[in-house]
């Protein structure tokens, strides 16, 4: 078939190198120069199964509440005139029963490890370099109660099938030696030794590449207009160029804009429960010698991460529901740096850091969205929340295959035509 994806971000490009695999004539649209230059560019660098608890879980209320009035909160809600922001965040407070919880980590560890699998033999097989490490995942707690906590959800994950082993704060600094001058704030960690990290940004152009050399035509500098329908099928997507409008035709269409999606399904009649959650990160070039972490490090109390890219420490996370806007806040930005010094006092950089923000597309229970739409020729892969990079290859290679007509491997709440 001939399929249009839209969308060249890590889950776009990963969408179109497996459908081009499964034989089909794809075409790739995109606003941007380049693959993976917004929400793909600068983000965390993990690869994370071991992060597959739901914001949306019994304990966030309470945690909320200790938020509220902070300028550099981990999660931040800024109130809109905005009916989607609304039932978004209503639809998020029903997702918080326990039961919901369960039943969305486990179809997230699911997928996550799928994707995991589906990325390693990826890699294996094309010899794709995007600075990543295979040294796992060390999750970082400062807090006792919140470590109490912790440890329940890691058993829930053990069982679930992933390797998330809770550790005391000595066997930290052994995982990761970098710490030691923050011993006194630790209190424990989980540590994944079968996660990884590495560049998205990297990863994605990587992997254009390779799928433009089994034919995938990447078009670029294009802005999507609509998606036309006719009857129970869609007939077109309207885009705009240099050239002015033009209008593509395919016999499949796959959308794969993260937070922009909704836009664009709304006059469809097709409501989305994805919202844009601003994410914030700071590049930071390593001096020589400098005392750095090598595994990467999520750091539970201000929910950030730290992953080693090379001679870069890539600080990123935190949460700004603040619509479609991508100012960069200078406090979130300086509370990256201050929670790194606090962290890593020995770390010596080069140069200034480089901050970054990006809209990741999210749903309430953090579980993405792929599969058919009631239009039987339309196909959605979005929603992925904070893991569009652990789950990009596995929810790719899972939409290829529903789009040829098999049944995926993980046991996942596919939608249904």
């Amino acid at each position: 078939m001939r399929v249009l994806v839209l969308g060249a971000g890590v889950v776009g490009t990963a969408s179109a190198w497996y459908l081009a695999r499964a034989g089909h004539q794809v075409t790739v649209i995109d606003r941007q120069p380049v693959a993976g230059n917004e929400t793909s560019f600068a983000n965390g660098g993990q690869i994370s199964v071991s992060h597959a608890e739901p914001w949306a879980n019994p304990h966030v209320l309470v945690r909320l509440r200790k938020w509220l009035g902070r300028e550099d909160a981990p999660l931040l809600w800024r109130w809109r005139a905005d009916p989607a922001q609304l039932a978004w965040g209503l639809r998020f407070l029903g997702e918080c029963l326990p039961g919901s919880t369960r039943r969305n980590m486990e179809a997230i560890v699911a997928m996550a490890l799928y994707s995991r699998g589906c990325l390693q033999r990826l890699r294996q097989e094309l010899g794709l370099q995007y600075d990543h490490l295979e040294r796992g995942i060390l999750h970082i707690y400062t807090d006792r109660e919140e470590f109490s906590v912790a440890m329940e959800a890691a058993q829930v994950m053990r069982h679930l099938g992933l390797d998330r082993l809770t550790v005391d704060a000595e066997k930290c600094l052994k995982i990761e030696p970098a710490l030691a001058g923050a011993r006194e704030l630790l209190v424990g960690g989980d540590y994944t030794r079968s996660d990884e990290s590495g560049d998205a940004h990297k990863f994605t152009q990587a992997l254009a590449e390779q799928a433009r050399a089994i034919g995938v035509d990447f078009r670029f500098g294009m802005d999507i207009e609509r998606i036309a329908s006719g009857g129970s099928k869609i007939a077109a997507v309207v885009v705009r160029g240099k050239e002015g409008a033009e209008l593509l035709t395919a016999d499949a269409y796959v959308v794969a804009l993260g937070s922009y999606s909704p836009l664009l399904m709304k006059p469809l009649g097709i409501t989305l429960p994805v919202y844009p959650a601003k994410g914030y990160s700071a590049t930071l070039t390593l001096a020589e010698g400098s005392v750095a972490p090598m595994v990467s490090v999520t750091d539970d109390e201000c929910k950030l991460v730290f992953s080693r890219l090379g001679n870069r420490l890539r600080v990123a996370g935190t949460a700004e529901f603040n619509g479609y806007n991508l100012d960069l806040n200078p406090v979130r930005c300086q509370a990256l740096i201050t929670r790194t010094r606090q962290l890593f006092p020995e770390l010596k950089t080069v140069g200034e850091p480089e901050f970054w923000c990006g809209l990741r597309p999210a749903t309430p229970s953090n579980v993405p969205i792929i599969g058919r739409t009631r239009y039987s020729n339309l196909w959605l892969n979005t929603g992925h929340g904070t893991l569009g990079w652990t789950m990009a290859c596995g929810s790719g290679a899972a939409l290829a295959e529903l789009v040829s007509g098999t049944l995926p491997e993980p046991d996942f709440p596919f939608l249904k035509c």
